[in-house]
């Protein structure tokens, strides 16, 4: 995905966050307790394609940082996690399975895939 296309989305919601009226109700919209912007084209105004976003999506990993505290000491983990574990990772910590606090989630693509 494109950085200036997430760019124009973060500065949406920072816009948004600001403003104590709904001036960006018709961009912003509110979703089972979540705020979202919908995209329907990329930045040349072609529409997505399935198989590229889904291929995209298959090679993305995620550094996900978890801070717990250990014997009165703060640790940071750093699991890799494959796309198509991510939701099953996140999983782990609602049912109480690995337990902490998210701090970042970082993507990347591991080498030779990118």
């Amino acid at each position: 995905m494109t950085d200036e296309l997430n760019e124009k989305v973060i500065n949406l919601f920072q816009k948004h966050n600001r403003s104590k009226n709904d001036v960006h109700d018709d961009v912003i919209k509110f979703f089972e307790g979540f705020h979202y912007v919908k995209i329907s084209r990329d930045k040349n105004g072609k529409k997505f394609k399935y198989d590229y976003l889904k291929q995209y999506a298959e090679n993305c990993h995620y550094i996900v940082r978890v801070m717990r505290k250990v014997n009165g000491e703060v640790i940071l983990y750093n699991y890799d996690v494959p796309n198509t574990d991510l939701y099953k990772f996140l999983e782990k910590f609602e049912n109480n399975t690995l337990n902490g606090m998210i701090i970042e989630i970082d993507k990347y693509f591991p080498d030779g895939l990118a």
